[in-house]
């Protein structure tokens, strides 16, 4: 899921184009060879071909330098029964295969998928181009970094749970066994492999539970800047939307988000991405829904919201008084509404500011392609 804001994200290619070790200078002491991921998450890109993945399990963030780099080609067609592609590739059954979290190269349009296989527990990412032939990611010449995400010292990292790209670090988002258990991590650049992040507790009021609550972590987030400061924009289950500045985070420091919108209770969020249309920016939640009263015709589902919501300072629009989405309409209050194309999404991923890859639902199978973006 990329997560580098347009702004950002047109510096870093420039960057990239001037400088053709762009990409590399991100790495710090890399190692070269396959990283062996001990288990895997979450994905998203920053500059160059680097792809950040997680390692939920095991408390830590791979940056891996995949040399994959352009030209952009997106997918052509739809690919019917990603399951069955897979099982083909992986030489295993497709009833073996789980596929964690879906990440769209935006330096060449190439879809990356991170799967389990469980006949062998074996981490895998593989790659999708676009003629829709799937292969293993090679990690023959790559570099990489492993960066761990520590607690304290006598708490511990239960999951982590996004990982974004924002400028001049890298965040990640979890949560531990203490008290103040949502985390956000700080990941110095360039990313020293063997390294530590910097740790941050975050308090959240939950706009649907009238309630500040320490324990929920953020599943989901994106980076924005507003007037020249730099924010974590975080979405929570049930579903509060909230900013943390980034001046705030300091080592092992409590802060306290402001919450902006609330989707409704019942949801856990999924992904997260920022597009700009018709000179509008929207922020898109892609969630699945855990109550029964479902919204549409899945689960699966997606609001965007207007990003004039989200940079709100107004005391009288925050927190306890947060805009509410209307969960009787597929609109409403203005600037917030459903989005149809990502009904059935399982995973989705921002290809353009016209267009989204995803993972849809297809009765009992998985189809991967392209659906336009409002």
């Amino acid at each position: 899921m990329p997560k580098i804001p347009s702004l950002l994200l047109a510096v870093a290619i420039a960057a990239a184009l001037t400088n053709p070790l762009a990409a590399a200078s991100h790495l710090k002491d890399a190692a070269t060879g396959d990283p062996k991921l001990r288990s895997v998450g979450a994905m998203s890109f920053g500059p160059g071909g680097l792809l950040l993945v997680t390692e939920p399990r095991h408390a830590t963030i791979v940056a891996i330098e995949t040399g994959d780099t352009g030209p952009v080609q997106k997918l052509k067609q739809r690919v019917d029964n990603v399951g069955a592609l897979l099982a083909a590739r992986l030489g295993a059954p497709e009833a073996g295969l789980q596929i964690i979290d879906l990440a769209v190269n935006p330096a060449s349009g190439k879809i990356y998928l991170s799967v389990l296989r469980k006949p062998d527990s074996a981490s895998l990412i593989v790659v999708v181009n676009a003629e829709g032939q799937a292969s293993p990611l090679s990690f023959e010449q790559t570099r990489h970094a492993r960066v761990s995400l520590p607690a304290s010292d006598t708490a511990k990292v239960g999951n982590v749970s996004d990982v974004a790209f924002a400028g001049d670090r890298v965040l990640a988002a979890g949560s531990s066994n203490e008290e103040f258990s949502s985390k956000i991590f700080t990941l110095s650049l360039p990313l020293a492999h063997g390294g530590s992040a910097m740790p941050v507790s975050a308090e959240t009021y939950h706009v649907a539970h009238g309630k500040w609550e320490t324990k929920a972590p953020i599943t989901s987030f994106v980076p924005m800047e507003e007037n020249g400061k730099h924010y974590v924009v975080g979405s929570f289950a049930c579903t509060p939307i909230a900013k943390f500045e980034l001046n705030d985070l300091k080592p092992n420091a409590q802060v306290k988000g402001t919450s902006v919108v609330e989707l409704g209770s019942g949801n856990r969020p999924l992904d997260m991405f920022t597009y700009e249309k018709d000179g509008k920016q929207w922020l898109v939640t892609h969630t699945q829904r855990f109550h029964p009263n479902l919204f549409g015709p899945s689960k699966f589902w997606g609001a965007r919201v207007d990003m004039s919501h989200i940079k709100v300072r107004d005391e009288g629009k925050i927190n306890q008084k947060a805009m509410r989405r209307d969960t009787k309409q597929p609109k409403g209050p203005e600037g917030i509404e459903i989005v149809d194309s990502l009904f059935g999404a399982v995973h989705v991923d921002k290809l353009s500011n016209s267009e989204v890859v995803v993972l849809r639902e297809q009765g009992t199978t998985l189809a991967l392609e392209i659906a336009p973006l409002p």
